[in-house]
């Protein structure tokens, strides 16, 4: 039967020519491996290109736009760290993250780990005092076989918490006055309309005392983001280097590994398929022997 399954393929080579681009057509999404572009990451400002309050370095020095109250001490600033560390171990690496975290009196805001079974990744937020915060950059450090960068960002939002303190204080005593008018109006048209200025102020009130909470307890308890990888390459950074042979050989390498898996993908579901699809060619074999036959008669 194999042998006259090749002597077909070889009267007929157009047909089986045809055959195999169907098969390919079919089956390319798994023959061919995924494209191999490079990982997009939001990359963090350097220190150098820190924009505290959207204020550039050279307007954060200008008295122009300082708040009056230039006292360190008083300013309200949000920080926000970024680490990329490559370690031998990323699941053990990330366990003692979130420990030294709950020991430094913070807390763990998301952490998920991606391919745990080959080269593992991870991504873990945190959050701690902010006084703290360091003290916390440098036990992340130590954990790491080679820090690939390290990014602190701040955003300073005095002008907008004393803004809000600056609306609240209007709020409280228009407030105040409404509360006045209901105490000595009597008529029922009065009531309602101040009763509804009063649920309007009260909203805003409550509006903007969310805001102020959210601002102090941001200042208060600093963000650390951790990408952690036992491969640099997977790690979110700007390449120094616009071409670096090392990149250029493990790209390549990775590759032809997903070709290799792409290709045997292919073949395992050729060898599921043949048994159906040998005995379909067959009887187009034989149905062409007879057609041919009945031509002759």
């Amino acid at each position: 039967m194999i042998s006259i399954f090749f002597k077909w393929i070889k009267k007929n080579k157009l047909t089986t020519f045809l055959i195999l681009v169907i098969v390919f057509l079919v089956f390319k999404d798994k023959i061919l491996p995924y494209p191999i572009t490079s990982r997009q990451f939001n990359y963090y400002p350097s220190p150098e290109k820190l924009s505290i309050g959207g204020v550039s370095n050279q307007d954060f020095y200008s008295t122009k736009s300082i708040p009056s109250d230039t006292n360190p001490q008083n300013r309200l600033v949000i920080k926000e760290s970024y680490l990329s560390l490559v370690v031998k171990d990323v699941i053990q690496a990330q366990k003692q993250i979130i420990e030294k975290t709950q020991k430094l009196g913070g807390f763990m805001v998301q952490s998920y780990i991606d391919n745990p079974n080959e080269a593992a990744s991870a991504t873990i937020t945190v959050r701690l005092p902010a006084k703290k915060l360091g003290k916390a950059l440098d036990d992340f450090k130590k954990l790491a076989v080679k820090v690939v960068s390290e990014n602190l960002s701040g955003s300073d939002v005095t002008e907008e918490y004393t803004d809000i303190e600056a609306r609240l204080k209007t709020l409280y005593k228009t407030k105040a006055k409404f509360e006045e008018m209901m105490e000595k109006t009597t008529k029922v048209p009065e009531i309602l309309e101040v009763q509804r200025e009063l649920i309007n102020l009260q909203q805003q009130i409550d509006n903007l005392v969310g805001q102020k909470k959210y601002l102090e307890k941001s200042a208060q308890l600093s963000k650390i983001t951790i990408y952690l990888s036992t491969d640099e390459l997977s790690l979110p950074y700007a390449p120094s280097d616009n071409w670096r042979p090392q990149a250029v050989f493990k790209e390549a390498v990775r590759s032809f590994v997903l070709t290799l898996r792409k290709i045997a993908t292919a073949l395992i579901w050729g060898a599921v398929y043949l048994p159906v699809a040998i005995p379909i060619i067959f009887a187009l074999y034989l149905w062409k022997i007879r057609h041919k036959n009945k031509k002759i008669a």
